[in-house]
């Protein structure tokens, strides 16, 4: 985490000599530096997930299909993906950030992942597209953060790529930055993310746990009218369905009715897409009378529900580009199942990689043999692709606290009223 003129900023690594202690050091200085903010930033609510900790959702019993998950169900548990945060907070307007996923740690020009990304909703900033598709493979780190700061964190990242050792005479890179609009909280035409912040969620990126809610990117972010924000979950399949691992993380910042594991949550609590339309077209209580352009009180409102959702996916699984993009697909199934209707302003993208070590590509080799899991063996990753996509989304709510800013305030989904939605329809005792 960043806040403005924090001596943190001055701890950056230079280029290539990142160390795991380091990471950790700044990870741990990251999240007590959250605490303070957050409870500047919203009174009373839950310090940053420490003090009095908000639950992800199987902390409250909510349990997403039929595969477990990792270790940490987390994108971490794929072997060598490591994902790093910089909270950006200053004054009362800057509310944002950026997150870094590493599928390895090493120089990934060098060392390159097959990849593939699909659109389910185009209306984006999603930076690299193009040369992933035609070249089906990630060459840098993939970047999330706000939808203005897109390019100053790509020059930032290829300042960061080029200072790698190894990488004199290279005159083209192709940097992955995606974003969705956090303007509801952050003054977002300020553009306040620098190549500090940038360099910290890169070098400062871990594996094991990773801090979820209104941290990175996911700062400033609103889903569903509630606050949105970072969310990860992963699935290991069994032996006998190959013992492939799939992780998802999600930066949520899009609109619809939300419902969990079938439950009308955003319906039951009041608030949701068009609320105010639909009950004065059945005649409502009386409250907005005909009056169709007025909002019911506590409805997602049609600015919150212009947003977007970035969702990456990982996988240790052999695929080629191809069916990583099969992969892909399968994740807007899981986004779907929370509510979602893909807005007209919404960018819904999705990023897939595989970390296998028998699937990367060098760019000096002439030749390369590769291995690719059957087609016919590829069901169980889509399968398990869907349930870590839709659990990542509620952690991400879940996890999130309170904030506030001169633009707004964006309130965290109530536990206990939540809660009782779901009891009442059965998805928890």
């Amino acid at each position: 985490m960043h806040l403005q003129n924090d001596p943190i900023r001055e701890r950056c690594v230079p280029a290539g000599r990142a160390a795991t202690t380091h990471r950790t050091r700044v990870a741990r200085a990251v999240s007590r530096t959250a605490v303070l903010a957050f409870a500047t930033l919203a009174p009373g609510a839950p310090l940053g997930g420490q003090e009095d900790p908000r639950p992800r959702a199987r902390d409250i019993g909510i349990e997403v299909g039929i595969f477990t998950p990792g270790a940490d169900n987390a994108i971490t548990d794929v072997a060598g993906v490591l994902v790093g945060h910089t909270t950006i907070v200053s004054g009362d307007d800057i509310r944002t950030g950026v997150t870094a996923i590493r599928p390895h740690g090493g120089n990934l020009y060098r060392d390159r992942v097959p990849a593939a990304i699909h659109v389910g909703n185009g209306f984006g900033k999603l930076l690299g597209v193009t040369q992933v598709r035609e070249l089906g493979e990630l060459e840098t780190p993939i970047l999330l953060t706000c939808t203005l700061c897109v390019w100053k964190a790509a020059d930032a990242m290829v300042e960061w790529a080029l200072g790698m050792d190894g990488m004199d005479g290279v005159r083209s890179i192709n940097p992955v930055v995606g974003e969705t609009n956090d303007g509801g909280l952050n003054d977002i035409r300020s553009r306040p993310v620098a190549p500090a912040h940038v360099r910290e969620a890169l070098e400062g990126a871990t594996s094991g746990a990773v801090e979820e809610g209104a941290v990175g990117a996911g700062t400033g972010t609103s889903a569903f009218g509630w606050k949105g924000g970072i969310g990860t979950s992963s699935r290991v399949l069994p032996a006998s369905l190959g013992g492939y691992t799939v992780g998802v993380l999600v930066q949520s910042n899009f609109g619809g009715i939300l419902q969990i594991a079938g439950a009308p949550v955003g319906r039951e609590l009041g608030r949701y897409s068009f609320r105010g339309q639909v009950e004065s077209g059945r005649g409502g209580d009386g409250a907005h009378g005909n009056d169709s352009r007025s909002p019911a009180p506590h409805e997602e409102r049609e600015g919150e529900s212009q947003g977007s959702i970035m969702i990456v996916v990982a996988t240790d699984a052999p695929l080629s580009e191809r069916n990583l993009e099969r992969v892909a697909r399968r994740a807007i199934m899981g986004l779907s199942r929370t509510g979602s209707y893909a807005s007209n302003g919404s960018g819904d993208y999705v990023i897939g990689f595989s970390t296998a070590p028998e699937v990367r590509r060098q760019p000096d080799g002439p030749v390369r043999s590769v291995r690719d899991l059957a087609n016919n063996n590829i069901s169980a990753i889509f399968q398990a692709t869907v349930e870590a996509t839709e659990e990542a989304i509620y952690n991400s709510m879940l996890k999130a606290v309170t904030v506030s800013s001169r633009w707004g305030t964006r309130e965290a989904l109530p536990i206990d009223a939540t809660l009782d939605v779901l009891r009442r329809h059965g998805v928890v005792r």
